[in-house]
This record gives C-alpha cells, sequence and structure tokens, in this order.
C-alpha cells in the first residue's frame, strides 16, 4: 500500500468510525445508549419465541430501561462526562431490542424527545429490517432532514441455513426489501455481519461479505459470535454443538473481509467486547486492545487494506 489509506488520519488501513465523524462532526463523538424497553417480533410470538440464540435482550453496559428518554440521557451525558472531562457532541443510541417495533406515534415521542436533548448531534436506531412499515419509513425520512440519522440493521449473514439457526425470524430477502427501502430513502444505514456463527465455514463468511460489498451500505459492524450466559447458544455451546474461532482464525478472517468490502464503507465495528459478566466465551475476545492490534498488525504483514480485492 503506498502513503496512507486514504479514509484513515490514524494509520488505520480500514475506514474507521473515528474518521468518518472528525468528517461529519469535525471532532470525536460519543454514544448515548438507550433501552426504551421496546420488544421485537420474534420474541413476543408474532414471529416467534425467544429471540435469535444469541440474544439476551440486547441491552448495553450502560442503559436504564424503566426510566425516561431524558432520564436515561442525563446519566449517560454524566458518564461520558466523567470520561472526557468536557462537552463532547453525543449520538443518542437506541440500541436495546428492535427499536422501530411500536405505533408511529410512540416512536415519535421518543426519537423527537432523545433529538431535544441538549448536546444530541444525531440519532442511532437498532432494529431488524422485518419491522420497517411505511409509516415509521416516513418518519425515519422525517428525521433524516434533522439529524445526522443512522439505522442499524441486524443482517449477520447472508446464508439461509444459518439464518434459520440462529431462529432470526426473517428470510436474507426481507432482508433485502427492508435494506433497499431505507437506501432509496437517502438514509444512512449501518449493517452488522457476525463471524463464527454455527455452522459457518470461512468460505460462507467471506460470501457474506463479498455479497455485503455489493450492497455498498455506509456503514458495517463486524464482530466475533459471542456465547452469553443464559441463553439458547449457550446450551448449543455447552453440549459441543459448535465450536468457537480462535483469536488467530478470527483476525484472519477479519482482514479477508476488509479485503472485499468497498472502502467508502465505515467499519463501525471490528471487534466485540461483550460485558464480562456475562460472556461464556470466547475469553479471549474479552481483550478488545489486543484484538485490534492483531488486525492491524496482519493487516501491515501482509501489506493489505480496506478495499484490496473489491471490485465495483
Amino acid at each position: 500500500m503506498s502513503g496512507t489509506f486514504k479514509y484513515s488520519s490514524d494509520n488505520k488501513r480500514y475506514h474507521t468510525l473515528n474518521y468518518h465523524n472528525y468528517a461529519v462532526f469535525g471532532q470525536k463523538v460519543f454514544k448515548a445508549v438507550i433501552d426504551c424497553g421496546f420488544t421485537c417480533p420474534n420474541a413476543d410470538g408474532t414471529k416467534g419465541y425467544g429471540g435469535c440464540i444469541f440474544c439476551d435482550g440486547g441491552s448495553g453496559y450502560f442503559t436504564h430501561p424503566g426510566i425516561s428518554v431524558t432520564g436515561q440521557l442525563h446519566s449517560e451525558m454524566e458518564r461520558i462526562m466523567s470520561k472526557t472531562g468536557k462537552k463532547v457532541p453525543v449520538i443518542a443510541y437506541f440500541q436495546a431490542n428492535t427499536n422501530t417495533y411500536a405505533p408511529v406515534n410512540v416512536l415519535r415521542k421518543l426519537f423527537y424527545e432523545a433529538l431535544s436533548y441538549p448536546g444530541i448531534c444525531g440519532i442511532s436506531i437498532g432494529t431488524r429490517a422485518d419491522c420497517l412499515p411505511p409509516d415509521v419509513l416516513d418518519l425515519l425520512s422525517e428525521l433524516n432532514c434533522k439529524t445526522a440519522l443512522t439505522v442499524e440493521l441486524g443482517m449477520q449473514s447472508v446464508h439461509e441455513n444459518t439464518i434459520s439457526a440462529i431462529n432470526r425470524g426473517y428470510t436474507h430477502k426481507e432482508f433485502l426489501k427492508g435494506y433497499f427501502a431505507l437506501k432509496e430513502r437517502g438514509i444512512r444505514t449501518c449493517l452488522h455481519i457476525i463471524n463464527g456463527l454455527p455452522g459457518e465455514t470461512e468460505d460462507m463468511m467471506l460470501e457474506t461479505a463479498r455479497q455485503t460489498a455489493l450492497l455498498a451500505p455506509d456503514a458495517v459492524k463486524l464482530q466475533m459470535l459471542h456465547v452469553i450466559r443464559g441463553t439458547a447458544l449457550e446450551k448449543l455451546f455447552l453440549q459441543g454443538e459448535f465450536q468457537l474461532l480462535s483469536r488467530d482464525e478470527y483476525i484472519s478472517i477479519i482482514v479477508k473481509q476488509l479485503e472485499l468490502l468497498p472502502p467508502e464503507t465505515v467499519i463501525e465495528r471490528i471487534t466485540g467486547d461483550g460485558d464480562r459478566n456475562k460472556l461464556v466465551a470466547p475469553m479471549w475476545s474479552a481483550d478488545k486492545i489486543a484484538v485490534l492490534g492483531g488486525i492491524d498488525k496482519k493487516l501491515a504483514e501482509l501489506d493489505s487494506y480496506q478495499g484490496k480485492n473489491f471490485t465495483r
């Protein structure tokens, strides 16, 4: 790779979220996580029960379910201030469960309550691609004209056998319908990919990256499968039904996936750090700094970078 990667200011060989945020907001940006007590059609019986096999409810480390959006943002702002020592731009992150799975009048109130809070510079909404009816899409389009909006969709995999095995509750075809509905409205969209899902080979994970590249998403989150205590996945793992990737295997797959993804696509996450109090395996994933360093080292050793093998 001659020179530095185009979308990096800190010698990274992939398009970091930090680079994107500086380009958009002119400085580092933090996220305030919010739990509004939403459920999911795959948990309340509409499409199934129990949710995806790896799901433990979708709450983040710092969420305070049962408290108003304003109250949660107040707590989050205090947490962020204690970390930074100053006021910084903050994105309100509706993270837990399916954050468009409610009547549109309820969603409107919650989203605008967050948007009106001092210091909020954008909104990020995690949801499912099968929970985007026309009235919700209209609301998202409205928000998109008022703030920096991102909608995050859990894709996980493009393989139907995997989608069925993890009990996602809707097909890849249905996923594409929701994704394109957002893109047609010009809404910034981030896709979640999980590596190491039961039954998946390296070739399958790379094929997910190839097909994701063809979609040209605005952003992608890549992460290792976490086995969390109390989930259906934990039972399968303890019964020896599947094996997890080693750290070296994960790093190798991430590098190959980055090579396949368009350089313009922002990599919002490249590993994950599950709650250590609930994490069953892989324990190596708890050392996030080591994983990030390993990815950087591997990219440098191979003189590789995001988009190296991407073809338009």
